[in-house]
């Protein structure tokens, strides 16, 4: 594992990442776009699911606000990616950072379960309440995981 994150750390693009002043703040400035368009999208639903707002159409919700979790979900990935490179010894040696991956498994893993399974329409109310409850507390807790990351 060590001569793995040795290679990533030897990279050009990893080199680019440490050095390159603009180039990490602009990546971060990707990230914070991608959780906020995550988050910001995830949580409306993640409410409604609470049984917040029931007059709000659940599926024609899920289909406006899906797309730009996942959109979200995406660019913070790809770009949490990019700056993993700017440290990649130093993260996989932080206990809060393996935290914070496993949260966002398991996260991701609580809505292919909704959705690969029953859907937002086809789920009982039970499950979409347990759902949006798992969803909420999973990405709140990484968002806590991932601001505490920068100062660790």
């Amino acid at each position: 594992m060590e001569e793995l994150l040795a290679r990533l750390a030897g990279t050009s693009l990893a080199e680019w990442m440490r050095l390159s002043r603009w180039g990490y703040a602009g990546v971060n400035a990707l990230h914070v776009l991608g959780i906020a368009l995550l988050v910001g999208a995830i949580v409306p639903l993640d409410l409604r699911l609470l049984g917040w707002r029931r007059r709000l159409p659940l599926a024609a919700l899920g289909q406006a606000l899906q797309p730009v979790a996942i959109a979200g979900l995406l660019l913070a990935l790809t770009t949490g990616a990019l700056l993993f490179l700017a440290d990649p010894t130093g993260y996989a040696a932080t206990p809060l950072f393996l935290v914070k991956l496993t949260l966002i498994g398991l996260a991701v893993a609580n809505a292919l379960a909704l959705n690969l399974g029953p859907g937002l329409a086809g789920a009982a109310p039970r499950r979409l309440r347990l759902a949006g409850a798992l969803s909420l507390g999973l990405w709140l807790a990484v968002l806590a995981a991932g601001r505490f990351l920068a100062f660790v």
